[in-house]
């Protein structure tokens, strides 16, 4: 098993390799007469592009993306999606260092050890550039989402990068796309996150980030009990992308500091129907959306690919000290906010597939 596909009725299969000729992605069950263009999907690459800024590595890339199969006159006919990338600004000259030696906090050591052989040329199939497929194929699952439900809206953005918070009594959405951060803060408070990120590159350093995603406006119904909960599978999607160590929902590890009658939201009953008094669950009770905001977030860590020297072991078990060369984030959460986005979107149209394929519409009558 490769274990390179992920979801269930909307099936995301991702290949190709950081130095290799493209990467791409193959994208089963987006249903027919879906509008889909590469202009269309070349909006949420672009906000993932490397390059673009001085926060982000300098690779220069313009990834974009080109639809081989699956599209017939600007709609999905309902066969596979084929999406293609192609590379076109690799430096594989800079890690002919390491070909014989483990890159501390890579992947280098583990590949290793399990396959016997390992692309050392950027990491091959585990470096950050594969995600590059995965916001094209969520740009398809967005206008799928676009056309089964029109007012889910999913947005992402950065909460905290190394000793920074953001001030959520200042939350601002309209900030959001308004700095490179992604931070729903001002413009000011965007020039403090610069600067600290600019004295730690200068020092060969780097920094870890945490990243939340909301989408909002889903509808109750979402998940189904036990194993195919929405939140085990939003899980499990954050957790797959690069350099993710902990995963969290709604209120998420303070929920262990919170007593009972603190972390229950209480519901009323409104206009429209039921209502919350707050959102402690994530808007998802027992695997299955409640209609509030899905609220996810992630902790990355910092980038391990940093100029200051240290210590590891070559193939042959002697030790050495590395420093990696090669055009690196100093902060890969910048970057992983569109990546969250489009595994968000992947996620929640499977959820509205197989919903629509098991109920049709929500059965139970409240009020």
């Amino acid at each position: 098993m490769s274990m390179n596909s992920f979801g269930h009725l909307f099936r995301v299969t991702t290949w190709g390799e950081s130095h290799g000729p493209a990467l791409g992605a193959t994208v089963d069950g987006c249903p027919p007469g879906v509008p889909v263009t590469e202009d269309m999907l070349q909006h949420w690459l672009d906000k993932r592009r490397p390059g673009q800024n001085k926060n982000t590595t300098q690779r220069n890339e313009p990834d974009a993306v080109k639809i081989l199969s699956g599209v017939f006159e600007g709609q999905s006919t309902g066969t596979p999606i084929q999406l293609m990338i192609e590379n076109t600004d690799q430096r594989s000259r800079d890690y002919g260092d390491i070909s014989e030696t483990f890159r501390p906090g890579h992947a280098d050591i583990t590949y290793w050890q399990k396959y016997g052989i390992r692309d050392y040329r950027g990491g091959g199939r585990s470096s950050a550039r594969e995600t590059a497929a995965r916001v094209a194929a969520g740009g398809v699952a967005r206008e799928a989402i676009k056309a089964l439900a029109p007012n889910v809206e999913i947005r992402g953005y950065m909460t905290a990068m190394g000793a920074l918070d953001i001030d959520r009594t200042r939350f601002d959405w309209d900030e959001i796309d308004q700095n490179p951060f992604w931070i729903p803060q001002s413009a000011d408070v965007a020039q403090e996150w610069e600067d600290y990120l600019q004295k730690l590159r200068k020092e060969h350093n780097s920094v870890g980030a945490i990243v939340e995603v909301v989408a909002r406006n889903l509808p109750a119904g979402l998940g189904a009990p036990v194993y195919g909960k929405l939140d085990t599978d939003l899980a499990a999607a954050m957790m797959s992308i690069n350099a993710v160590k902990g995963v969290e929902i709604g209120e998420g590890m303070n929920s262990a500091r919170l007593t009972g009658t603190d972390n229950a939201d209480e519901i009323f009953m409104g206009d429209d129907g039921p209502e919350y008094g707050s959102n402690h669950s994530g808007g998802i009770l027992g695997g299955i959306s409640t209609g509030q905001d899905v609220v996810i977030r992630f902790a990355v860590k910092p980038t391990s690919s940093i100029l200051s020297p240290r210590k590891s072991i070559r193939k042959d078990g002697t030790p050495i000290e590395v420093i990696t060369k090669g055009r690196h984030d100093p902060c890969v959460g910048i970057r992983a906010v569109p990546v969250a986005e489009a595994m968000m979107a992947c996620v929640v149209l499977d959820h509205m597939l197989l919903h629509r394929g098991q109920v049709g519409e929500n059965r139970g009558k409240i009020g």
